[in-house]
C-alpha cells in the first residue's frame, strides 16, 4: 500500500513550472479520463492511486471530488461510452447463482443424514464422500457464485496460505473441539466414527450451520456491492460515500449473523446436539469479512487473519500434546485452564473472533472507500 500511495503522489504532483498542472495530472490519468462516464468515476480511480483532499489543494481545489468534475469537464469523451450496467442499476442474482449459493448447504445435509443412517464402515466412507462433495459444492459457489471475484482478483493472484487456512478452519469447526476434548482427557483413544459418541465426537450442527449459512453470506453480500455500486452513481462526494457505505457494511455483516444464528438454532434442534454459537459465530463472520475483502481486490489482510487464527488453534492443539514430555507440563497449563473453564469451543471462539475484529476494522476502513466499489479500469 505504502508503494501505491508513493506512485499516487509522485503521479499527482505539480511539476515545477509547468504552466497548468491539472492537464499534466490528466496525462498520468488519461485512459481513466477517457472512459469515465461522470466525475465520481475519476475520483474513484484518484483515490485508489493515493490522491488525497490535502492533494487537491495543491491544485486549488477544495476535495478530491471537486478537482475530478474538472478534470471530467475537461477531458474529451468517447461518443461510445456508455454506461454499464452495474451503473445504471444493481445487478440482480442469477438463477444460477442461487442454486450456487444453496449447493454447499444442501451437499452438507445430505452427508449429514448420511452419516445418521448407517454405520460402521459405510458411515465412514459417507463421511469420507461428504466432505469431498462440501468442498467441491462449496469452492463452485465461491468461483461463480456472488462470491467469486470476476475483475477484481484474477486467478492466482490470492495470497499464499489463503486456502490452506481456510480449509484449516473448517476442518477444525468440524473435528477440532472433540479433539481437543479428548487429548485434554488423556486420548483420543481412536479415529472418529462420524457421530458425538465417539471417540473423536464430530461437531455436526455448526459445520451443517455454516454450509447452510453460505446462501445467506452470498446474498448479503451482493446486497452490499450492489448497493453499494448505485450509490456511486448518486454521490457527490467521497466523504458522502462514506457516510453512506459505512452502515451498509455494519448492516450487512449483522444481518448474516442474524440470520448464521438463526440456522445454528435450526440445525442444533434438528440434529439434538449443541448449537456452539460462539465458536460458529466468530468462524462465519471471520470468513464472510475476508470473503468480502477478496471479492473487492484485498488480499493480504484476509490471508494474515485467516493464517493467525489457523495458527493458534494448531498451536493450542500442539501445546496440550507437548505437555505430555517429561518436563513440558506447564506447556499445557494455559489451554487446559481455558478448556476446564469454558470447554473445548473457546479456543476457536478466541482465535477466530480476535481475527474477524481485526479484519472487521481493516474492512471498515477499505470497503467503504469509493475506490473498493469502481471498476478496474477506473482504476488504472
Amino acid at each position: 500500500m505504502s508503494d501505491l500511495a508513493d506512485h499516487g503522489r509522485s503521479a499527482v504532483a505539480p511539476r515545477r513550472g509547468a504552466a497548468d498542472p491539472v492537464k499534466t495530472l490528466m496525462h498520468h490519468h488519461r485512459e481513466l479520463c477517457r472512459r469515465a462516464v461522470d466525475p465520481m468515476e475519476i475520483a474513484a480511480g484518484l483515490e485508489a492511486h493515493g490522491v488525497t483532499d490535502r492533494t487537491a489543494a495543491r491544485f486549488r481545489h477544495r476535495d478530491v471530488f471537486s478537482l475530478a468534475e474538472e478534470m471530467y469537464a475537461r477531458s474529451s469523451h468517447d461518443d461510445a461510452v456508455t454506461p454499464h450496467p452495474e451503473r445504471t442499476g444493481a445487478p440482480r442474482l442469477a438463477p444460477d447463482q442461487v442454486l450456487l449459493s444453496l449447493l454447499p448447504g444442501a451437499l452438507c445435509a445430505a452427508a449429514v443424514a448420511g452419516l445418521h443412517l448407517t454405520g460402521g464402515r459405510t458411515r465412514l466412507a459417507v463421511a469420507a464422500a461428504g466432505v469431498l462433495a462440501v468442498a467441491l459444492g462449496a469452492r463452485a459457489a465461491l468461483r461463480h457464485g456472488p462470491l467469486s471475484t470476476p475483475g477484481h482478483t484474477p486467478p492466482g493472484t490470492s495470497a499464499p496460505g489463503t486456502r490452506a487456512a481456510t480449509y484449516w478452519l473448517l476442518a477444525y469447526a468440524l473435528l477440532g473441539d472433540g479433539l481437543l476434548a479428548a487429548t485434554v482427557a488423556g486420548g483420543p483413544d481412536g479415529l472418529p466414527d462420524g457421530t458425538r459418541a465417539g471417540a473423536w465426537p464430530l461437531t455436526t450442527a455448526p459445520f451443517l450451520a455454516l454450509a447452510l449459512a453460505c446462501a445467506p453470506a452470498a446474498w448479503t453480500a451482493h446486497l452490499f456491492t450492489a448497493r453499494a455500486r448505485r450509490r456511486l452513481t448518486t454521490s457527490r462526494g467521497l466523504e458522502e460515500f462514506t457516510a453512506f457505505v459505512r452502515p451498509l457494511l455494519l448492516g450487512a455483516f449483522g444481518l448474516f449473523l442474524c440470520a448464521l444464528t438463526a440456522l445454528l438454532a435450526a440445525c442444533a434442534a434438528v440434529l439434538h446436539e449443541p448449537a456452539g454459537y460462539a465458536q460458529a459465530l466468530a468462524l462465519g463472520a471471520l470468513l464472510l469479512l475476508a470473503r468480502l475483502l477478496v471479492t473487492h481486490g484485498f488480499t493480504h489482510a484476509p490471508a494474515v487473519a485467516l493464517g493467525a487464527a489457523a495458527a493458534v488453534e494448531a498451536l493450542a492443539q500442539a501445546t496440550v500434546l507437548a505437555g505430555r514430555l517429561p518436563g513440558c507440563g506447564p506447556l499445557a497449563g494455559p489451554v487446559d485452564t481455558l478448556v476446564t473453564a469454558r470447554g473445548p469451543g473457546a479456543v476457536q471462539a478466541l482465535a477466530c473472533a480476535a481475527a474477524a475484529l481485526a479484519l472487521l476494522a481493516h474492512a471498515n476502513r477499505t470497503l467503504t472507500r469509493a475506490s473498493a466499489h469502481a471498476r478496474p479500469e477506473e482504476q488504472q
